[in-house]
């Protein structure tokens, strides 16, 4: 191990590479704020350039920069104009573009900075000195414990659910449940309910359903309350408050702590990936905050943009884990670098840290580097990023418009998906308007087809749903769903009943 860390030293730290470090995380970065275009995209563009470097070492490191840039960077839109272009960065979205609103921006960009910086760290190190073991503990995971895992996932609606709300947060969760089932499913060849519409035989788009959930309703609501395009107090729009206080800091710092090995854990899961990590990660810290901090959670918490931010970034470190050490993609990005891997020559798996070390070494150590790169690139840009939010309503609305039409057809190359955008983003409004909360039916539909296909699975491996109480995994899996379902009701109503006694006691 010690011989492989330093050859892998050598290699990260040339110049060659540091610069090449440099160039991938500025072109995520910038690829991650335009809602849209996730690392996906990118990577899969980039796939001729790292195979003509010819060097597999650079040519990962420049990969894996470009993922973590554009996974670093997917905060920024969530926070500025509510447009979250990439699934992981949705739950930032829950609280920092209420911080903008507030005329805290800044601090809403410095948060989400700092949390991504330490989550990609943490990861990073959490990577350099578990990836074996971890690689055989990702291997006791099977379909039911995935089932088991998205049900964990699934039961984050608590979280999103306010003050009697519940049923609410249930029937939005059960609708994007729905929606997930359109077109062909994994274990089906045949198309459902597309009522013979070509197009809709993929299903509908997460970019496009991302977009008219959150980016569309916003432009309407700047049209029809001028007010709201205001910062802070509605006074010129200038962007103050780019620091965070030593309280803020004490307040998220355990949140980071808690959410960075989470997340890493989450990752390290074939198939779980950032997403989950950031909606589980939000989640978490909202059931276990105490009641004044949980009022403030969906209005502008900072722990709310930490949570989710520290969660992603540790998680998409993370999915290095199975990729480098077993050769199995834990998500579409994944997928994707495993593809440049073998055409690079590249066989990942047991062997490679073994055989290949320079590759495996470089690759963990470049992203301490990329990490610091990442903070040293952002934080300066933070008081000039922010700005957008002092752009009049008249060019911002536009703005807001072209990157959610931009986004919900570069998503699927399918003119069909703007009209889907304009039909979900009306009934999206008309539902906020009514005060149902969005981010169940973004929550169902994420995690839909992964409930589906891994219940199925493990149906067909056991005969039946013996495999609940045949697997402890699962069935642990399953009671702390449970129990993250139940303890926002138990404790509301312990409030409740103190509150009654207090009252019968005056």
């Amino acid at each position: 191990m010690l011989e492989g860390l330093l050859a892998g030293l050598s290699t990260a730290f040339s110049v060659t590479n540091i610069l090449i470090v440099i160039a991938g995380c500025l072109v995520g970065t910038f690829i991650g704020m335009l809602p849209g275009l996730g690392p996906m995209s990118i990577i899969a563009i980039m796939i001729p350039i790292a195979i003509t470097i010819g060097d597999p070492s650079t040519a990962l490191i420049l990969l894996a920069g470009v993922y973590y840039g554009a996974v670093f960077g997917g905060s920024t839109s969530s926070i500025l104009i509510n447009a979250p272009g990439v699934a992981s960065t949705v739950a930032t979205s829950f609280d920092g573009y209420p911080l903008a609103r507030k005329g805290q921006a800044g601090k809403a960009l410095t948060v989400a900075a700092i949390a991504s910086f330490a989550g990609g760290t943490i990861g990073a190190i959490l990577l350099m000195i578990f990836a074996p073991a971890l690689a055989s503990v990702a291997l006791l995971f099977h379909s039911a414990e995935y089932f088991a895992l998205m049900v964990v996932g699934l039961s984050a609606i608590a979280a999103f659910a306010g003050t009697g709300q519940v049923c609410k947060a249930l029937l939005m969760t059960f609708l994007g449940l729905i929606m997930a089932t359109v077109g062909e499913g994994v274990l089906f060849n045949a198309p459902r309910f597309t009522m013979g519409v070509m197009d809709l035989q993929s299903g509908f788009g997460f970019i496009t359903l991302a977009m008219a959930m959150f980016a569309l309703p916003e432009a309407i609501y700047l049209v029809l309350d001028p007010n709201r395009s205001k910062t802070g107090d509605g006074d010129s729009g200038e962007i103050t408050n780019l620091r965070i206080t030593r309280d803020e800091a004490k307040r998220i710092a355990p949140v980071i702590g808690r959410q960075s090995l989470q997340g890493f854990f989450i990752g390290v899961l074939p198939g779980a990936g950032a997403t989950i990590a950031s909606f589980l990660g939000y989640a978490v810290e909202r059931n276990i905050a105490s009641k004044e901090e949980q009022e403030q959670f969906g209005k502008g918490s900072v722990k709310g943009v930490a949570a989710p931010e520290s969660a992603n970034n540790a998680a998409a470190t993370g999915s290095f884990v199975p990729l480098l050490t077993l050769g199995i993609p834990g998500s579409g990005t994944t997928a994707i670098l495993l593809g440049a891997l073998i055409a690079l020559n590249v066989s990942p798996g047991p062997r490679l840290m073994i055989d290949e070390p320079e590759i495996f070494w470089a690759v963990i150590i470049s992203m301490y580097l990329g990490n610091l790169v990442l903070l040293v690139l952002n934080l300066p840009l933070i008081p000039y990023i922010a700005k957008v939010l002092s752009v009049p309503r008249n060019y911002l609305i536009p703005f807001i418009l072209f990157f959610t039409l931009m986004g919900a057809y570069i998503g699927q190359n399918n003119a069909t998906e703007l009209l889907l955008l304009v039909g979900f983003g009306v009934c999206a409004t008309l539902l906020r308007f009514a005060d149902y909360p969005l981010a169940p039916l973004l929550i169902g539909f994420i995690l839909g087809p992964l409930l589906e296909n891994n219940f199925s699975r493990a149906m067909q491996l056991y005969d039946g749903m013996a495999f609940v109480w045949e697997r402890p995994m699962t069935l642990a899996l399953l009671t702390l769903a449970l129990i993250l379902i139940v303890l926002p009701s138990y404790r509301r109503r312990r409030a409740r009943l103190r509150a009654a006694g207090v009252a019968d006691g005056d």
